[in-house]
């Protein structure tokens, strides 16, 4: 009975150390993908509210507590904000755009880092047909908004600034990254363009249905919700490019304490690792700043709610369109003009400042 009883509190002890340590793995490398996936369960949820809980929500006192009913929209922007702060939205989504740009200057830089450091020709040829294919795509993209958004007839000044202010900073990026004094790459500059370009269609698309320069106001519903779902996927891939990089300590995500990953030397001389084996099992700090990594969900929750209610503004616009008016319009295309300033400050910062470090 004794051996039985010892076998057993062994056979215990064993299993409880092998759920912790499984318990430790699974919350070291699937914790960010959860936080993943809260999110995208909470912009569902509030897609899902604002199309279909109106009807739920007239019938909740504390929150149609007037004496005539309100409009369908007015219950279809408080289901939204419900799920997120009003007031504190339109400012974080705001920092939001803006750690958005840093994501994509970050994941450029690194992917044409990536290839040039393998010194050999196919990458060096599949980073010429980025490049050109980028540049072909900005191009083509901003002639078919000249025809969509310039109708002719109408004096479209402000939507041909737009576009031409789009070129322009194309050309700017390709000159300023080739330039012999500049550190840079065409690449990264083509994939700069790709986007702001983006931006400028997603700012003239977002005018309303009835302004006479927009071209698309008989597919008014079609493109404000494909807007609205480019919008989410962009906020989605985001924030999970950010959960991705919050593992590397070489990111903007890691304290300033945290070691760098091209840091190879050892804590511990060799003489010292020995005595530190039975302290293997202690929890260690990550190598990611946990106020800003959870920062960055609490400012993409926000946009969300700022998308699906086109910047608490969406009352005065029809019900079925989404993310549509002028605010929405001013918002994106302010976003292309500082991710254009922005990248150029990333290329001549090092000129401008040759004692600071930028690397």
């Amino acid at each position: 009975m004794w051996c039985a009883s010892c076998l057993a509190s062994a056979c215990a002890g064993c299993a409880c150390n092998l759920c912790t340590s499984a318990a430790s793995a699974v919350t070291r490398r699937s914790a960010r993908i959860a936080y993943c996936g809260l999110f995208a369960a909470s912009l569902i949820l509030s897609f899902l509210l604002r199309q279909f809980a109106t009807p739920l929500l007239q019938h909740i006192p504390w929150i149609n507590a007037f004496d005539q009913t309100p409009p369908d929209e007015w219950f279809q922007m408080n289901a939204v904000l419900r799920v997120s702060l009003e007031v504190l939205s339109k400012f974080g989504s705001g920092l939001f755009l803006l750690v958005q740009v840093l994501m994509l200057l970050d994941f450029t830089n690194n992917w044409n880092d990536s290839w040039v450091e393998k010194d050999e020709q196919k990458w060096e040829i599949a980073l010429l047909v980025v490049t050109v294919v980028c540049y072909l795509s900005t191009f083509a993209f901003s002639g078919v908004l000249f025809m969509w958004f310039n109708p002719s007839g109408h004096d479209c000044g402000l939507n041909v600034f737009f576009i031409v202010t789009t070129l322009i900073l194309a050309f700017a990026f390709a000159i300023v990254a080739l330039h012999p004094q500049v550190n840079g790459s065409i690449m990264p500059a083509s994939v700069i363009s790709v986007y702001c370009a983006y931006l400028c269609y997603t700012s003239l698309s977002s005018e309303p249905d009835d302004y006479k320069c927009n071209g698309l106001h008989r597919h008014s519903k079609q493109v404000s919700l494909s807007a609205l779902i480019l919008g989410m996927l962009t906020t989605v891939l985001s924030v999970v490019y950010s959960a991705v990089r919050a593992g590397s300590s070489t990111t903007f995500l890691s304290p300033p304490s945290s070691p760098r990953s091209g840091d190879k030397n050892p804590l511990l001389g060799d003489e010292e690792t020995g005595k530190g084996n039975d302290k293997e099992s202690e929890p260690r700090p990550v190598s990611y700043s946990y106020t800003f990594f959870h920062l960055i969900f609490a400012l993409a929750s926000m946009y969300s709610a700022m998308l699906l209610t086109g910047w608490t503004s969406a009352a005065s616009e029809k019900s079925e369109l989404m993310d549509v008016g002028w605010t929405t319009v001013w918002v994106r295309i302010c976003t292309e003009w500082v991710t254009a300033a922005l990248y150029i400050w990333t290329l001549i910062a090092p000129l401008l400042f040759p004692d600071r470090d930028f690397s």
